[in-house]
């Protein structure tokens, strides 16, 4: 195989931003400008991402405020999903709505039962700003609606309510990474976001 043809064979490890903090939390910015900065950061979300065992990786993930995430991801059928969306848009979730196990690696540890479509579709572009469609079923599906959700400043604990929502909140608050802020945030029925949505 030659040198660099393994996505973030060339990039570098970055600190994850966690839960709490603010990078996390505002909508991304969409990217204009695709030179060597962006290429630099869609190798180093590779690169992070594997480090830490991941399946997908948005760039607010690494404190960047860029539309960006990066994936590589199996699904139901254990087939394997690589690739990287630059200004991601998810345009279609839909088939049934399933609860399954879902964690983030913001969130190292957690992991909490969340609603989500078993079908998806985003559109967007790659880093050298070629369209590009990405449809995805099942746990794949999960991943994509996850790391859009990232790119729009909310994290899966915000698509819970009640139980499910305080303790994976209150596990959040006692984990020795926690930088203790954003626990309290109201549910999404009081914010205006519904769960699901």
């Amino acid at each position: 195989m030659r040198h660099g043809s393994i996505p973030g064979a060339r990039g570098h490890v970055r600190p994850l931003t966690l839960l709490g903090d603010p990078a996390l939390d505002a909508p991304c910015r969409e990217v204009t400008d695709f030179g060597p900065e962006l290429a630099r950061l869609v190798e180093d979300l590779f690169a992070t991402m594997y480090a830490a065992q991941g399946v997908g990786l948005a760039a607010n993930q690494v404190g960047s405020p860029l539309r960006v995430f990066v994936y590589d991801c199996p699904d139901d059928e254990e087939v394997r999903h690589l690739g990287h969306l630059v200004n991601p848009r998810l345009v279609e979730a839909g088939g049934v709505s399933v609860r399954g196990p879902e964690g983030c690696l913001s969130l190292p540890g957690l992991e909490a039962g969340v609603e989500r479509h078993d079908h998806a579709v985003v559109e967007g572009v790659t880093v050298t700003g070629e369209p590009v469609t990405v449809r995805g079923s099942g746990f794949f599906a999960r991943c994509l609606q996850h790391e859009c959700d990232h790119l729009e400043g909310r994290l899966y604990p915000d698509r819970l309510t009640g139980w499910r929502r305080r303790r994976v909140l209150g596990q959040a608050a006692k984990a020795p990474w926690s930088i203790g802020r954003r626990t309290d945030r109201p549910e999404p029925g009081a914010r205006g976001l519904e769960p699901g949505a």
